[in-house]
């Protein structure tokens, strides 16, 4: 069993779409999680149909729904301070000192970040970078150990098969709840509910089969 989970992605949403289901497995077998989160989120380009923020307000209400995502999925949440699509901008050093600090005094087993160059955004590429030197820069016997989600279309191609393939069909229930907290984000599938708030069974297998596995690669540090 694991001593404690890091998260390490850069948006709010990022850890319900991605990871939601493997950290309720984690939370099930009461190991605790803890979700540094690099942005606000506050470049999304989701201002809803009819409008409900504005470049000002978006920020607070992705920072509400995210804390709201974490209380479904009952994780602590760290935020790190970092400005939406410029985080590949940063120092990358920096950054992982940063992390480095933080996951230290953690002291967790396992971190969870997206894989460099195979996340399709910038500031996941970059954060991912940036937290996997940060375990890098730890003494070796110190380190946890790194799961790298890849993202893009070709990265089974591009990487081999996931060393990590998580089932989470059983936590989908959860999985989608926490997802949902992130209104702003998840109006596309806001838009399939129903009038009773529910989804169609056929609906719902299909966003099991996409969403239903999570998988990692186990990142390889070569000291």
């Amino acid at each position: 069993m694991e001593r404690h989970v890091v998260v390490i992605y850069p948006h709010p949403d990022d850890e319900s779409f991605g990871a939601a289901g493997t950290i309720a497995k984690f939370r099930e077998q009461g190991v605790p999680v803890t979700y540094l989160c690099g942005t606000l989120g506050e470049m999304g380009r989701n201002m809803g149909s009819p409008t409900f923020a504005n470049r000002e307000t978006l920020p607070e209400i992705r920072k509400e729904e995210l804390i709201n995502a974490c209380n479904v999925l009952d994780i602590e949440l760290k935020m790190l301070g970092y400005r939406d699509k410029t985080l590949e901008y940063e120092d990358r050093q920096e950054v992982a000192n940063h992390l480095k600090g933080i996951i230290e005094e953690i002291n967790p087993s396992l971190v969870i970040t997206h894989f460099p160059d195979h996340a399709v955004h910038p500031d996941h590429d970059a954060l991912g970078a940036a937290a996997v030197e940060a375990v890098r820069l730890m003494s070796p016997e110190k380190r946890p150990t790194v799961w790298a989600q890849a993202i893009t279309n070709s990265y089974i191609e591009d990487l081999g098969s996931p060393d990590v393939v998580n089932d989470v069909t059983d936590e989908f229930d959860k999985k989608m709840d926490a997802i949902l907290c992130h209104q702003s984000q998840a109006s596309g599938i806001l838009k399939n509910f129903n009038q009773d708030g529910q989804l169609s069974e056929d609906l719902k297998e299909e966003a099991k089969k996409r969403l239903g596995k999570e998988q990692f690669y186990i990142w390889k540090y070569n000291d």
